[in-house]
């Protein structure tokens, strides 16, 4: 049994410490996800709150779970885990009983579970938690273990600093499909080979004595019996989700509704696209920057297009006042917030592949962007 309660420490505590760490380098992604629950329950009220139980989340996470694999205060940290885990496989049962959101987020963008999956893992680790709780008097160290305190102390406030680094620059590890290296239009491609997604047809008919509709399939819809039935409505039901492409929603889109994203996507020539969620609640601080970039882009062959969510005819309004010279275009907000994690951010394309990103604490010089492509091996635009 001891062998086995070692097993279960140093499984639970890893799971811990790779749930917090990747929510913890992307603290955003972590707000996003609470914002979705918060939405899907009617709960708006609790959205300001989103990013600090985030970020609180993936502490409290990280934290048991160094402490479970280091053995330090150990009892504490036990108790801990088992109503984390019982707290959180009940919360997991009712969002894959309802559906409210497709993923969990338990592992941010770092590993995507279905609603059910999340809930039968929950019920593995909370057998887990259970057996570290029950045996651990008798396993548990008799001794203050000093050292392994000392570093698991340390480890913790290593990550509490990549916390603040990610949220204030850019996530240390990019999980998301648009990280650097990408080629968008590759992402967009379907495989031959990929499964679609399939449908059932779904029948509704009343009946006609008593009243009331009933929802029958393609095997056994009353199609001949006319007499008892009448025909109400068809829908269409998803049966089994196929092969989804991992860049799925990315358009650019101009006031009108066309999408011109193509243009950007296959141009030779560099392209900058600022990115901007929400252009009211935008940190300026680089705007000099931006305005020097984006001249300079355009005296110099390139691309400087800013793509927001918000509407077209506010966006002028914006450019106008903050004497950008630039135009913005249209995306889905959601897209925008998986390609950069700042507001506003900035990536650079070439051919459709993504060549850098910046948050807009990070967004470089003219004189700091000629550095770059010289260090690319490009020929320096003068």
């Amino acid at each position: 049994m001891k062998y086995i309660w070692h097993l279960c420490r140093i499984l639970l505590g890893l799971v811990f410490i790779f749930s917090g760490f990747v929510k913890g380098i992307d603290p955003l992604g972590s707000a996003y996800k609470f914002t979705d629950y918060f939405h899907a329950w009617n709960m708006d009220a609790l959205v300001a709150l989103a990013l600090p139980l985030g970020i609180l989340l993936s502490l409290a996470e990280f934290v048991t779970g160094i402490a479970l694999v280091t053995n330090v205060f150990n009892k504490v940290f036990s108790w801990f885990a088992l109503l984390f885990m019982g707290f959180f496989t009940i919360i997991t049962l009712i969002v894959a009983l309802n559906n409210p959101v497709t993923d969990c987020g338990c592992f941010g963008d770092a590993l995507t579970l279905t609603n059910w999956e999340t809930f039968y893992k929950n019920i593995v680790f909370s057998a887990c938690a259970v057996i570290l709780v029950g045996w651990g008097k008798k396993f548990r160290p008799a001794k203050f273990p000093l050292i392994a305190t000392i570093m698991a102390g340390a480890t913790v406030l290593v990550f509490g600093y990549l916390i603040d680094y990610s949220y204030n620059h850019l996530p240390i590890i990019d999980f998301r499909p648009y990280k650097i290296g990408t080629n968008i239009p590759a992402g967009m491609e379907m495989p031959a080979d990929a499964e679609p997604d399939e449908y059932a047809n779904i029948f509704v008919y009343e009946n006609r004595e008593t009243g009331k509709q009933q929802e029958f399939t393609e095997d056994n819809y009353p199609w001949q019996d006319s007499l008892t039935w009448k025909f109400v409505s068809m829908e269409n039901e998803l049966v089994k989700k196929g092969y989804e492409p991992p860049i799925h929603n990315f358009s650019i889109e101009t006031i009108d509704g066309e999408d011109i994203k193509d243009f950007f996507l296959y141009d030779d020539a560099y392209t900058f696209m600022l990115i901007s969620t929400d252009l009211d609640e935008a940190n300026w601080s680089p705007l000099e920057r931006i305005k020097a970039l984006s001249s300079y882009a355009q005296d110099n062959g390139m691309h400087f297009i800013g793509l927001t969510a918000s509407l077209l005819d506010d966006a002028q309004m914006i450019a106008e006042e903050k004497e950008l010279p630039f135009e913005f275009f249209n995306a889905d907000e959601i897209t925008l917030k998986t390609i950069v994690r700042a507001n506003p951010g900035l990536i650079l394309l070439k051919k459709g592949t993504v060549i850098d990103k910046w948050h807009f604490n990070d967004i470089p010089t003219v004189e700091e962007f000629q550095k770059q492509l010289t260090y690319l091996g490009q020929r320096e635009v003068e």
